[in-house]
């Protein structure tokens, strides 16, 4: 590391809703900046206004914050630097622009939306399939290189739409280093003449985010392996006004693959694979589409963040489980794969599930009350916790915990079917009768003296579990697996479950 003070930044387009992709960008920056005493900025690159999507920007932040990935500085969270949106910082990135010009480091190009496809079409036909604007062609095309200085004036005087391209030297190798996947070479031969100022007026990525990270002394640029290819570019141009001594240094993230390892993880692949690919739920404001999200799903944020974490970077022990303190003490790039990284939602659940686990008995007894409050049932917060309790170590979300166990609410309707047809039979009708019959003569009801008063049934029968125990369930919660019956029992109540074993052997076959 240098002495230079570490300041990152997160930098989406307000084009949608963040990617779980995002989200784990703006989670290693922030990791990163945390580690080394820096600071964290967000920033809303918006340079690409046909783009725009309402309230794109607002479930950044609000993403952002349910993760507790919080920035010290940037949109919505004031800062020195500011203004920290791309759209109102027009009036900065012109100069850069015409400073380029001047140094011959880039051009005016005045070809039309029309000349560029009849150029493609050429190519095409001459048997290039990708057609690119560089030192080749450039010479054959209406800019300010194969114009004479009068017309390029007059048609600027006209305001004759234009497009300012960078001027690539030819045949020169580009070479930086990478902070994850070591020294990168390009030669200019393989690259084109990119637009970095556009006919309406506003720069485009290559231009502005070059910009902004000077203007706000970025020291590093910790961003997605898709911007690689853009790096060189980004490096001359770093030379070429007059900054290559304070340039950032890189690091290029590896992309999120598809379950299968099978391409990217898009935004379109979570619902229609079976699981979220947003943090939050988004409804396409146009379209009125529902995309689901972690935060809705039940999921722990600290269990999506700490998932997120292992997508890619590892902290080279077994240790899986990590506080966000503790990721920012363990975190490096240099331990951060070059890889692509494949999601598993299996693991994501786990992660989650161990979070569950990991709650007090009473935060979870709040949770679950706040569940079943929304399903409209009205219990004690007592009630809830002893239940919350009994179902913690089944569950992967405290919403499993009352679909697995509605019994606790409501008497069974309804009896599992393989269970009875299995399980279900004169023997075990007999068992339950004397078994309810033993509950009612119990004057402590409580999971103790219930598994007392279960075992001494089975050994004054010389019976096994397997004889008395699923016909017991079954009665009782209508399922054929489940908890420890005699913890049932006693959050139930002796009252509640005697009826239920009456109403079992009126209801169940003979």
């Amino acid at each position: 590391m240098s002495e230079r003070k570490v300041r990152v930044r997160f930098a989406p387009s307000p084009t949608g809703p963040l990617h779980m992709g995002g989200v784990r960008t703006a989670l290693y920056n922030y990791l990163f900046a945390k580690k080394h005493g820096g600071e964290f900025i967000l920033r809303i690159e918006d340079t690409d206004q046909t783009r725009f999507v309402k309230g794109a920007e607002d479930y950044i932040i609000e993403s952002l914050k349910w993760c507790h990935i919080l920035p010290d500085e940037g949109q919505g969270f004031g800062g020195n630097y500011g203004p920290y949106r791309q759209s109102e910082r027009m009036s900065i990135y012109r100069k850069y622009a015409d400073q380029l010009v001047e140094s011959g480091n880039a051009y005016y190009a005045f070809d039309t939306a029309e000349d560029l496809d009849r150029m493609r079409e050429m190519a095409k036909q001459a048997g290039t399939a990708n057609w690119q604007y560089n030192h080749v062609t450039r010479n054959s095309m209406k800019n300010s290189l194969t114009l004479s200085q009068q017309e390029v004036d007059e048609r600027l005087e006209r305001n004759e739409p234009y497009v300012i391209r960078i001027k690539l030297p030819r045949n020169e190798e580009v070479k930086f280093h990478d902070i994850i996947r070591g020294w990168v070479s390009v030669n200019t031969n393989n690259m084109d003449d990119k637009v970095l100022f556009k006919s309406d007026g506003m720069p485009t990525y290559h231009l502005a985010n070059i910009v902004d990270d000077r203007l706000m002394d970025i020291s590093h640029v910790i961003r997605g392996e898709e911007w690689l290819p853009s790096a060189p570019l980004h490096v001359l141009l770093y030379r070429y006004l007059g900054w290559e001594d304070i340039r950032p240094e890189f690091a290029h993230l590896p992309l999120l693959l598809k379950p299968d390892g099978n391409g990217k993880l898009s935004k379109r692949d979570g619902d229609r694979l079976g699981f979220p690919v947003f943090p939050l739920q988004w409804r396409n404001p146009e379209s009125g589409e529902i995309f689901s999200g972690y935060r809705e799903q039940g999921y722990f944020a600290e269990a999506f963040v700490n998932m997120l974490a292992f997508l890619g970077w590892n902290p080279g022990t077994d240790q899986e489980i990590f506080t966000m303190q503790e990721l920012i003490d363990a975190f490096s790039l240099e331990r951060v794969n070059k890889a692509g990284a494949k999601y598993d939602h299996d693991k994501t659940r786990w992660f989650n599930q161990q979070y569950l686990r990991a709650q007090t008995d009473e935060q979870l007894g709040l949770l679950f009350q706040s569940e079943l409050d929304v399903n409209g049932i009205e219990v004690s917060q007592e009630y809830a916790t002893e239940v919350a309790k009994v179902m913690k170590e089944r569950a992967y979300f405290v919403k499993d915990m009352l679909e697995e166990g509605r019994y606790f609410f409501e008497a069974p309707t309804t009896y599992d079917e393989n269970t009875v047809n299995k399980k279900w039979n004169a023997e075990a009708r007999q068992h339950v009768e004397k078994l309810k019959q033993h509950f009612e003569a119990m004057q402590f009801f409580d999971a103790e003296a219930l598994e007392q008063t279960f075992k001494a049934y089975l050994e004054e029968n010389s019976l096994g579990f397997g004889k008395v125990g699923p016909g017991f369930r079954l009665a009782v919660t209508g399922l054929g697996m489940g908890p420890s019956m005699f913890e049932v029992c006693s959050i139930l109540g002796k009252q509640e479950t005697v009826a239920r074993m009456e109403t079992a052997l009126e209801k169940l076959p003979a």
